[in-house]
């Protein structure tokens, strides 16, 4: 067969050569069937089983993905378990079995086309996307209805790049790494939940390939490029050779990285920064250590939120937390406050809908406002503090009024437990997120007040460059070596340092190899990112001299446009990690 070369989007980088396995979903049943009058009691009793037995596999793929993927993804798929609980859901299925004696089936799927086409409506791109687990969940109970009770990707049993139309998040989480190679699917997109899992995973992964489910067979020869979004099915004896060396390189990499797993991040010239992990459970806080965590410089705590029906309480967080510090024992773990709102929606918090969530009622602001929530969160953090080494950090500061106001709290919170006779750590530092360009610009001030800065740059460039992060008619214009971001980066770093306060990063940023020379630079000492990138930074801190890096700052700030700086950098990548 000749070659033949496919473009899409590289979504999880990764280069994979083997044999293709075209997955073809099973048919789906009759949804146009309708029932007598005397049938529709039991076709309600249908759909209830199909419920009971779908919400029962949910909470197994629940516990798969907690194990595999950590808290945070899992959460993806605790929200179909939401929309089978949705007062609206299945009870207006059953509303159309009873009252226009639709057949389970049919009903299953006027809902789900209903609820999905709601998402699929609205302006932005994540909220869009939750269309696919709306989907996902009615292809679930439709499965029970008929009879179809698997995909039947967990049992591929040699190893595959697997072929499809498009993967669910339950079907990305049954996938075994063992076996699945690597993925394609004709649909898809680079912020769906399927591509986000599949760098969870460390599956290579590469989407919205057109035709390749017409044109690429069973059993045929296939390389999957995830770093430039190629698939090349039947490759000549040439292309072969030239991905066989890139494979091998790859390798090289990865050995070379993970001799640095277990060292502490410093330069070469000795400057210690803290390599530190974003975590949203105790299960990613083991893992994170496992692959070289020195810190957390981030704990999700919204995550112990959404793994619960209602508010957990005081004890139910306490043990979240406690757990968490003692798995990190004298590491610093620094715990984010709640941070719900924008595209992060909890519904029994009964948060009303809002024209533009991410300036809106969120974060810090939503916390101000509930006291008992935030003071019942506080009280958990500051008791597991006496277990570890705990530090509160504030999401979402805007400027001084807000700092002082949640410091008020944390200091009402202590007041309370001192009464109770509780002990927590009277010394634990307070600090706060720099994502709003006004506490950017209010560093100074602000430095006086908190123990410690830590960038957010996923919500520092949306509100800079005034870009909707998941609109992808603008995403081009999403980016953080935009100049502006990094002056902003760099006013915050000298009020930190002429204050006296670490100042540390947590976005997606800190994570970026290209960026990391331009943060040692900039004067940041921790880097806090997913734990996959741990070992790849601490392997580059060793190749940086710190004053070859406050030069490179200093170029970088004379810059005009995003390119600009990434050429810098990339220029700079070559000339100084030369072994990489």
């Amino acid at each position: 067969m000749a070659e033949k070369i496919y473009q899409g989007i590289g979504v999880s980088d990764g280069i994979r050569s083997g044999i293709a396995f075209v997955y073809r979903r099973e048919p789906e049943p009759d949804t146009n069937r309708t029932v007598s009058k005397e049938q529709t009691e039991a076709e309600v009793k249908r759909l209830d089983r199909a419920v009971e037995q779908a919400g029962q596999e949910i909470d197994r793929l629940i516990a798969r993905a907690s194990e595999t993927l950590g808290s945070g993804d899992a959460a993806v798929i605790k929200g179909q378990k939401t929309f089978l609980a949705d007062p609206a859901y299945c009870p207006e299925m059953k509303k159309l079995i009873l009252g226009r004696q639709y057949s389970a089936e049919k009903a299953v799927r006027e809902v789900t086309d209903r609820y999905a086409a709601v998402f699929e409506g609205m302006s932005n791109r994540y909220m869009q996307e939750r269309a696919t687990d709306v989907r996902d969940a009615g292809t679930r109970l439709l499965n029970y209805l008929s009879g179809v009770q698997s995909s039947g990707l967990s049992k591929i049993d040699h190893p595959v790049i697997l072929i499809a139309d498009d993967l669910s998040p339950s079907d990305t989480v049954q996938l075994n790494r063992e076996m699945i190679l690597a993925f394609a699917t004709r649909q898809g997109g680079k912020t769906s939940h399927t591509s986000v899992f599949a760098r969870s995973l460390g599956i290579p992964a590469v989407v919205g390939v057109p035709e390749i489910m017409e044109e690429v067979a069973d059993g045929e020869t296939l390389i999957l490029d995830g770093n430039r979004g190629v698939c090349v099915a039947s490759p000549e004896p040439e292309t072969r050779k030239v991905y066989l060396a890139k494979m091998e390189e790859e390798h090289r990499k990865a050995e070379l990285f993970g001799r640095f797993a277990s060292r502490n991040a410093q330069t070469k010239d000795g400057a210690r920064i803290i390599a530190a992990a974003n975590i949203g459970s105790a299960a990613d806080a083991e893992d994170s250590l496992k692959k070289g965590a020195e810190a957390v410089g981030l704990f999700r705590t919204e995550q112990v939120y959404l793994s619960t029906k209602s508010l957990p309480d005081e004890n139910a967080q306490f043990e979240v937390y406690r757990k968490v510090a003692e798995c990190f024992g004298s590491k610093e773990v620094i715990v984010r406050t709640l941070d719900v709102g924008g595209d992060k929606e909890i519904k029994y918090l009964g948060i009303e809908k809002e024209t533009n969530p991410f300036l809106g009622y969120r974060a810090i602001r939503y916390c101000l406002d509930r006291k008992e929530i935030f003071l019942t969160q506080l009280r958990a953090i500051l008791r597991a503090s006496a277990f570890g080494r705990l530090a509160v950090m504030f999401p979402m500061i805007s400027g001084m009024q807000e700092l002082a106001a949640a410091k008020t709290m944390v200091e009402e919170a202590k007041e309370q437990l001192r009464g109770k006779g509780e002990p927590f750590d009277e010394s634990i530092r307070i600090g706060m997120m720099v994502e709003i360009p006004s506490a950017a610009l209010m560093a100074s001030a602000l430095a006086k007040e908190a123990d410690f800065f830590s960038v957010g740059t996923n919500d520092l460039v949306q509100y800079t460059l005034a870009v909707d992060r998941g609109n992808e008619k603008v995403s081009y214009l999403y980016d953080y070596f935009d100049p502006a971001v990094i002056r902003l980066i760099r006013l915050t770093a000298d009020a930190a340092s002429s204050a006296g306060i670490p100042m540390g990063m947590c976005g997606a940023m800190a994570g970026d190899p290209l960026a990391v020379p331009l943060l040692v630079g900039l004067g940041l000492s921790e880097l806090s990112m997913a734990a996959g990138s741990l070992a790849q930074t601490k392997y580059i801190l060793s190749r940086l001299d710190t004053g070859s890096c406050r030069e490179l700052a200093e170029k970088a700030d004379r810059c005009r446009n995003a390119t600009e700086v990434r050429s810098l950098l990339q220029e700079y990548f070559e000339t100084e990690i030369k072994e990489i």
